[in-house]
């Protein structure tokens, strides 16, 4: 089923993003592959789950009474959990004004070890941050595609194909020509 194949895929994204992550999981945050349009719409390394359910309000015309309570619970449950990931990421991004780190920076001939631990530790912090994201993600998709019909999930992909691929247009239209282009 295309469904099943296109879930299955999002799935193997979210396993080379998890690789990525071991490797540097500073790509993630800054990808050099996305334009700086499409940069600019990052939330921890990728778009955030409450776009799938603006996606699926625009894409799907007809939902249920019943699904239409089902997508506002789930909405809730995304935003509120969408708050405690940005607060985590908060939390790292004020650590990198740590006394610690900024003794990095001032120290001419520093120890390395030094270094290097505090860069492990920030390192794991937002690969921690990132796997947060990126499981609210696919739990968000998850939800939403349980909650729709089989075509009204299609619609929702083909939407979310549609979107992926306008920014990605976009984006490479203003790096080639300029932003006022």
């Amino acid at each position: 089923m295309v469904i099943e194949q296109v879930l299955c895929h999002y799935q193997q994204f979210l396993e080379e993003k998890s690789n990525v992550a071991n490797g540097d999981v500073f790509l993630l945050f800054s990808p050099p592959w996305l334009s700086a349009y499409e940069s600019s719409l990052l939330w921890i390394g990728d778009y955030k789950p409450s776009l799938i359910l603006r996606l699926a309000d625009c894409a799907v015309k007809s939902f249920t009474p019943e699904q239409r309570d089902k997508m506002e619970r789930v909405r809730d449950e995304t935003k509120r959990a969408e708050r405690e990931i940005s607060e985590a990421m908060a939390s790292v991004q004020e650590s990198m004004a740590s006394p610690r780190m900024l003794a990095l920076v001032r120290e001419v001939d520093g120890e390395i070890t030094e270094q290097e631990l505090a860069l492990r530790g920030l390192k794991e912090a937002l690969k921690k941050v990132s796997e947060r994201g990126d499981a609210l993600r696919a739990s968000t998709m998850r939800k939403v595609v349980e909650i729709l019909s089989p075509p009204q999930t299609v619609q929702l992909l083909a939407a979310t194909m549609r979107f992926q691929m306008r920014v990605r247009k976009h984006g490479l239209h203003r790096d080639e020509v300029g932003p006022s282009g």
